[in-house]
């Protein structure tokens, strides 16, 4: 199932880039559904490539029935962001790759963090996919809407978030 989602935000890309991998952002957007920031960890400095590996604990409970029996009451996430060196015009792109422990979904995606001006346009294209066969399919449509969702409120908290800090 493909993911698409683009926003603009009104600050620079090294602000907005700041904030994504905030633990404090991180933690905040974490308790807003309900989960827990596990652990947060970034090699490299926000200058120049870096990668940073985000641990969340989040519940089920907005999940179908048919995946709550496979992963309980809550689901371990693991966000993994390999970021590029600033463009000379500041712009950046993350690779990102989710994984949940114990269920058949990865998510793979690119973010891109591009300059416009003195704002921030923010594309997202990327794949959810099962490898289980016959049901993969069933459960990368289950699991779509949701992953949205968190990279949508991801962008949207920011902007709460930037225009506050």
């Amino acid at each position: 199932m493909a993911l698409t989602a683009s926003t603009t935000l009104p600050f620079g890309v090294d602000r907005v880039t700041e904030t994504f991998v905030n633990e404090d952002f991180l933690r905040h957007t974490s308790e807003l559904v309900g989960g827990t920031l596990t652990s947060v960890t970034r090699q490299g400095e926000l200058n120049g490539e870096f990668v940073i590996t985000v641990v969340r604990t989040l519940p089920t409970t907005r999940l179908p029935e048919i995946a709550k029996k496979f992963v309980g009451e809550s689901l371990t996430v693991t966000q993994t962001e390999s970021w590029s060196a600033p463009a000379a015009d500041g712009s950046r792109q993350a690779n990102i790759s989710l994984k949940v422990a114990g269920a058949p979904v990865d998510v793979s995606a690119v973010q891109k963090l591009v300059a416009e001006g003195t704002g921030t346009r923010i594309d997202l294209d990327g794949k959810v996919s099962s490898s289980i066969p016959f049901l993969g399919s069933k459960i990368a449509s289950a699991a779509e809407p949701m992953v949205a969702k968190g990279l949508k409120l991801q962008a949207s908290q920011a902007q709460a978030w930037l225009e506050s800090h």
